[in-house]
């Protein structure tokens, strides 16, 4: 009886190291996790975000339009200079 308790002594204190290490690992692991989600943005300010982003859109494409009249007005100058002698 006494060797087995000899022997269950360094087997059980190796496992209770290594439990010990895996619950420390998890526990950062879901630290990290949390961090992480609170860190990023809430439901609302993704839809701010979103609207923002809609609208930056719509302003390039406006942008965009005007270069393009504005190309098509150049050439015109240009053509009609080109065509006088």
């Amino acid at each position: 009886m006494g060797d087995v308790v000899a022997l269950l002594i360094p087997i059980v204190a190796v496992a209770g190291f290594f439990s010990w290490m895996i619950v420390i690992t998890i526990t950062k692991a879901q630290n990290a996790r949390l961090r992480v989600e609170a860190a990023a943005p809430a439901a609302g300010d993704r839809e701010e975000v979103l609207a923002a982003v809609e609208e930056l859109r719509h302003e390039v494409a406006e942008l965009a339009e005007r270069v393009d009249f504005t190309e098509r007005l150049l050439s015109k100058v240009r053509g009609a200079e080109q065509l006088k002698p």
